[in-house]
């Protein structure tokens, strides 16, 4: 029996921290590659550092002078991603930074399974969805995001002109019964542009703007607040640390609450199942709790490189299932081709929506209209209530 009673603990970064700036990179990079061509092939790794970023790894498009055009474009690609995130700091600035790239073609011997339509690699993913939220997302990480997400409109808009783009939050909930009900512990760490700030200042400055984006009655007198606990937080972002393509796979997904399989998401292109497979483990997860067979749920799928069927799917309701797991999971292949052809192929995953997906998690936000987080709809539930 699951506990009821306890508290659990999730954090975000936001946009400007060094791994998110990297993740950013990667993403927009392999945006770029799909607008040119639909099947184009991308494994994209960022580093960063103080006036410095190194992008690397493997690409591939089917004309060699295309490929030599985009691998042209990349260092216009990174100015671009680190101007729009707001970094213009004397040693990490979009238009002074040194950008070296080291992508290449793509290795014929990973490309020689995928072109076969098999898995890009092998791995284990996992989908996960529960009620604590409208978006059927675990609260903690889910109101993370939107405290990061709200504090970089009001920074980009010029409401907030002094706060800079490297943030990290960090949510306590208290659950009474399986619910949350109050938030014990905020901990919330702004870079901020003037060296006479204190922390006091800072907590002035984002206080109001976290009361906004937490329901009503969260936050009551017990609750703890940390707001730029060391205190000056004016060196922010790549220049305060490195930063590194794939470091935040627990941010990304679901704040620790569920299981993660290790694979990282950002500068990988669908035919990677690290990324769009974990995209249908969610996809699938969330129909299940959306057609009502469960309150929570937990989907695990496994593949072998060069091989398209899944090698096991799993599911687990962890008690809150109406119907026995076992007919959940012999359903979900029934509602969607889990080959990774079939996953892109349904999701419309061939396209240039990855860039939004690097920063404030890959999973709990809206479908698009141009097909971004498509993996976010609800529209396999009446067939799974058919299925089982």
């Amino acid at each position: 029996m699951s506990r009821k009673n306890y508290v659990f603990t999730s954090e975000s970064v936001s946009e400007g921290h060094p791994d998110k700036v990297c993740d950013r990179i990667s993403d927009a990079v392999l945006d770029a590659f799909l607008a040119e061509e639909a099947n184009a092939r991308v494994a994209c790794e960022t580093f960063a550092t103080t006036n410095c970023v190194v992008v690397g790894g493997e690409v591939g498009l089917s004309d060699k002078a295309a490929l030599e055009t985009m691998l042209g474009r990349v260092e216009t690609i990174v100015r671009d991603c680190v101007k729009d995130i707001g970094y213009e700091q004397d040693e990490f600035h979009w238009n002074t930074l040194k950008v070296q790239n080291f992508l290449h073609p793509q290795s014929a011997h990973i490309a020689q399974g995928v072109d076969k339509d098999g898995a890009g690699d092998q791995g284990i993913m996992f989908g996960y969805a529960c009620r604590e939220t409208p978006e059927l997302m675990p609260a903690p990480i889910q109101y993370a995001h939107a405290i990061l997400r709200r504090l970089a409109e009001v920074r980009k808009s010029g409401e907030q002109p002094t706060l800079r783009p490297d943030a990290k939050s960090q949510l306590s909930l208290r659950y009474e019964d399986g619910k949350p009900v109050e938030v014990t512990s905020i901990v919330l760490s702004t870079q901020h542009s003037d060296v006479n700030q204190t922390s006091a200042d800072i907590r002035a400055i984002v206080e109001p703007y976290i009361r906004e984006v937490l329901p009503s009655g969260w936050i009551t007198g017990n609750t703890v607040w940390h707001v730029n606990p060391t205190g000056t937080f004016v060196i922010g972002g790549p220049d305060g640390d490195a930063g590194l393509t794939g470091r935040k796979i627990i941010v990304d997904t679901y704040g620790g609450a569920a299981p993660h399989g290790g694979g990282a998401f950002s500068g990988k292109d669908p035919t990677k199942v690290d990324r769009s497979a974990a995209y249908a483990a969610r996809y699938l997860a969330k129909n299940v709790v959306a057609a009502d067979l469960a309150d929570r749920c937990t989907v695990q799928v496994a593949y072998a490189i060069g091989v398209a069927e899944p090698q096991s799917i799993y599911v687990d309701t962890h008690g809150t299932g109406r119907i026995p797991d076992s007919v959940i999971e012999a359903a979900l292949p029934k509602v969607l081709d889990l080959t990774p052809r079939g996953i892109r192929t349904h999701l419309g995953l061939n396209r240039a929506i990855y860039a939004r997906t690097s920063a404030y998690g890959h999973f709990g936000r809206a479908p698009e209209a141009d097909g971004g987080f498509s993996w976010e709809r609800v529209d396999l539930a009446g067939e799974l209530k058919k299925a089982v």
